[in-house]
């Protein structure tokens, strides 16, 4: 299967910098909320803007150490060039600036369901009479993504039946889809996944 064209620019290291200058500075976690929102602004999945970031700490050209020189010091010069620079390329408007490139989103679809793939994590490491609102677990997850108990238990029942069902090949809602894709895979693979997922939602 040939690769996906990437949909990188060289003015987006602003970006980046800016992103990376943001306390605490540094390389920031692949699914950090700031990175994952940057790669679904861009389209560019969150482990190529990682991989670009590690290249923007090195700076392994030239280029980025002319940049650097330029921007790193100076807030407010960078802030005005990501300004420019998002009402340049039409950017936090993806619907107009992206209109007849075609783009493949498993990856999009899957971080923008991220606290469904934490609530799957979560139901493969429970039994079913503690999936309740009551289980200390429970309402950690729901803490850490922002959603009721009952709420995460509803989404843990739409599992079940999912599961209750071996041949299941409906995806009329967001967690059908995210069971067809990690429901009857490693379990462990996925809370690897999970695990980097987190990140999103810890400031």
């Amino acid at each position: 299967m040939a690769r996906n064209k990437s949909l990188w620019q060289d003015e987006y290291w602003l970006l980046l910098m800016q992103l990376y200058l943001k306390k605490p500075q540094g390389l920031k976690p692949m699914y950090s909320k700031g990175m994952v929102d940057l790669a679904l602004e861009l389209h560019i999945p969150p482990q190529e803007l990682y991989d670009k970031m590690f290249r923007l700490r090195s700076l392994d050209t030239p280029r980025l150490e002319k940049m650097w020189e330029k921007y790193s010091k100076s807030p407010k010069l960078l802030a005005k060039g990501v300004r420019m620079l998002r009402q340049m390329k039409g950017l936090g408007s993806a619907g107009g600036f992206f209109d007849g490139v075609e783009i493949q989103e498993s990856w999009e679809s899957e971080l923008r369901s991220i606290d469904l793939i934490l609530i799957l994590d979560l139901y493969f490491r429970l039994v079913p009479n503690t999936m309740v609102v009551e289980t200390p677990e429970v309402q950690q997850l729901a803490r850490l993504i922002k959603m009721k108990p009952k709420d995460v238990v509803e989404v843990m029942m739409e599992y079940r039946r999912c599961e209750s069902t071996p041949k299941y090949e409906e995806q009329g809602t967001k967690s059908e889809e995210i069971w067809q894709r990690y429901g009857n895979d490693n379990p462990e693979k996925l809370a690897a996944l999970a695990a980097q997922l987190e990140e999103y939602y810890r400031k």
